[in-house]
């Protein structure tokens, strides 16, 4: 199945740094932006693996934070 997410990048020190705007926590670089978007699409299956496992039952709640 093909999902489509947001890829977040910039230039940091001659690097592509991205992030996947809809998945917190994916972050990568490359020297190129091909390498960055295979580097992001890795970054993203290695968190995909990391999954809760389906006997745990997570729990969510909504927090206030101030900006």
């Amino acid at each position: 199945m093909l999902r489509h997410f947001t890829l977040e990048y910039w230039m940091d020190e001659g690097w592509y740094v991205g992030r996947l705007k809809e998945v917190p926590g994916v972050f990568s670089q490359g020297e190129s932006l091909g390498e960055l978007e295979e580097n992001i699409q890795d970054a993203y299956h290695l968190m995909a693996e990391e999954e809760i496992p389906p006997q745990i039952i997570a729990q969510t709640k909504e927090i206030g934070i101030e900006v």
